[in-house]
């Protein structure tokens, strides 16, 4: 991402053993900074050495308010730069930070303020941080919570002279905040990342292997901070690796997701990352004006990962953007999560993607067999593992698989964390003999890895595995659809398990008819009969914070009868 100031100031901080002793040998240089962009296209920018002062003071300001090393605080603003600059003032007090989605990052309080509360309760947070404006909100979540949680606004809680600092010794294996996980169940579970899992991960994406920033380097993201690829990958990586980057609001991107790319020819941005999603929003705003003086020969790295990754939008991406000197080289298909600190996989910068068609028939079967005619199933790389890591597929008994077997993809190495915050059985679900199993399913060929599904989200009828990606990408650009609104799942049915549909419907008109193309589609497709098609009106379906669908939730609802149907 980055500007690399001097080589020596650069290994300084790669060589570092916590974030907080990286963030003490920060040099004072003009040319390192963070531009924060707002969303009304408002900008501040700090050099990475103010950044610093200010974190110190306010880490000051939180041990005075009785706050203690290993002390856990709830962070929560849509304010980027204030949201830097707490958060680093709670790692050079020790104390650790528990990012959450600010009000606006979410359609409703409804479903934001119970699950902000239960993070609350689980971290045991002494004070929740926030600002001014999400004042009131955060009083709903305490409300929720009902417990002794403090609630401090930045506005007043650093706004008096800071008094004396004493900052406590940070240790590698200390942790360095809590990351919760955005998956589909309810229960909040806060991955435990220490400084050493933080700076072994970030040398991995980073260094000679990953992307390997270099002096002409310069980030620019509009990824929320509360996740674990815009924190680190954006804010945290840049401040180790020395050098600029521009952080735009990440309710400008969902405004207009154009602003994405605008960003990155005003300031000659080299890196950036998306989930595929954000690819496909592009695309499908994007004019034929909006070409017109628009340079992207700049990025030399766009990143994908977050969520399944698909060939047919990286390629529709790459041939709209071409006229703007857009590359396809640029992409960098990756896999992680927030358990392993961020990155597991990276694909080769600079190297063509790759990807495969695969049998479908096989696939069902577990074999990861090159199809022979159209019908197979296209995966895309990730690429390879981090350095100084290791990755392998195992069966169900654990046992390793050779490669083109499709199996659960099992990580280990100095990234992967400890485990859920007081959450031990859990924990030991997860993470066996010293390792990460991530309940994905994946297969590896030539080294490389092809992620396929969740195994907990496999739709297995008949004794043949279904991917429910697969179904929805089906049936998710039929007429009639909100566009990529779809969600598959199987039910138990007596002795059998049977195929479920909900979709977004965009009216009530002809809804009978369209429950009847979905059947027929994906009949067509993949060759199963569907037991139910739900037409849901807009905002049925759940996602996460970072977007993804929560199939299991969404399972859960329609077996209770809770689904409104057009």
């Amino acid at each position: 991402m980055l500007h690399r100031v001097a080589e020596d100031s650069r290994l300084g901080n790669f060589t570092a053993k916590t974030l907080a002793e990286a963030l003490e040998k920060i040099p004072d240089a003009p040319d390192s900074w963070m531009r924060f962009i707002g969303f009304g296209a408002e900008e501040l920018c700090f050099t990475y050495r103010q950044l610093y002062a200010e974190a110190k003071l306010r880490a000051a300001h939180l041990t005075n308010f009785g706050l203690n090393k290993g002390d856990r605080l709830v962070l929560m603003t849509s304010e980027a730069h204030e949201f830097v600059m707490s958060f680093l003032g709670c790692v050079m007090a020790g104390i650790i930070p528990a990012p959450i989605s600010p009000p606006m990052m979410a359609k409703g309080s409804e479903t934001l303020a119970p699950a902000a509360a239960r993070i609350v309760q689980d971290a045991q947070a002494k004070v929740l941080l926030t600002t001014e404006a999400s004042k009131p909100f955060a009083e709903q979540i305490l409300e929720r919570a009902n417990g002794e949680t403090r609630l401090l606004t930045m506005e007043t809680a650093f706004a008096e002279p800071a008094p004396p600092f004493d900052p406590p010794s940070i240790h590698p294996e200390d942790i360095c905040f809590l990351q919760y996980t955005s998956g589909s169940t309810t229960l909040p579970r806060g991955v435990m990342v220490s400084h050493a899992n933080l700076m072994a991960n970030m040398r991995g994406f980073m260094g000679g292997r990953g992307m390997n920033p270099g002096s002409e380097d310069v980030g620019v993201s509009w990824l929320p901070l509360y996740h674990d690829m815009g924190l680190i990958g954006f804010i945290l990586g840049p401040l180790v690796y020395i050098g600029p980057v521009v952080v735009l609001a990440t309710s400008s991107f969902a405004r207009d997701p154009r602003i994405w790319l605008k960003t990155l020819h005003k300031y000659r941005g080299t890196i950036t990352y998306a989930p595929n999603f954000a690819y496909a929003q592009v695309v499908k705003r994007l004019r034929d004006s909006d070409l017109e003086n628009l340079d992207l020969s700049c990025v030399r790295i766009a990143g994908c990962g977050a969520e399944p990754i698909q060939a047919a939008t990286l390629r529709s991406f790459a041939e709209r953007l071409a006229p703007a000197g857009f590359r396809a080289e640029a992409f960098l298909p990756s896999y992680g999560m927030a358990e392993s600190t961020l990155a597991i996989t990276l694909h080769t910068p600079g190297a063509p993607i790759r990807t495969e068609f695969i049998n479908a028939e096989e696939l069902k079967l577990g074999k990861a067999v090159p199809a022979t005619d159209d019908n197979g199933r296209e995966f895309v790389s990730c690429g390879f593992p981090l350095a100084d890591h290791q990755l392998a597929i195992v069966n169900e008994d654990g046992e390793k698989l050779p490669e083109r077997e499709v199996g659960e993809i099992v990580f280990s190495g100095p990234s992967v964390t400890k485990g859920y915050f007081q959450n031990t059985e859990a924990t030991a679900a997860t993470w066996r003999n010293g390792c990460l199993h991530t309940g994905d399913l994946g297969y590896l060929a030539d080294g490389q890895l092809f992620v396929c599904g969740r195994s907990k989200e496999l739709i297995i009828i008949r004794g043949a595995n279904y991917y429910p990606q697969d179904i929805e990408w089906t049936v998710r650009d039929l007429p009639g659809i909100k566009r990529g609104n779809v969600v598959a799942f199987s039910i138990q049915d007596g002795t059998d398990e049977r195929l479920v549909i909900i979709a977004e419907a965009d009216s009530r008109e002809d809804a009978e008819i369209l429950r009847q193309t979905i059947r027929v589609k994906i009949m067509e497709a993949v060759g199963l009969e569907v037991f139910r098609v739900v037409l849901a009106p807009g905002g049925t379906l759940q996602r996460t914070t970072s977007g993804k669908l929560q199939r299991r939730k969404m399972k859960q609802l329609f077996e209770q009868g809770e689904i409104a149907e057009l």
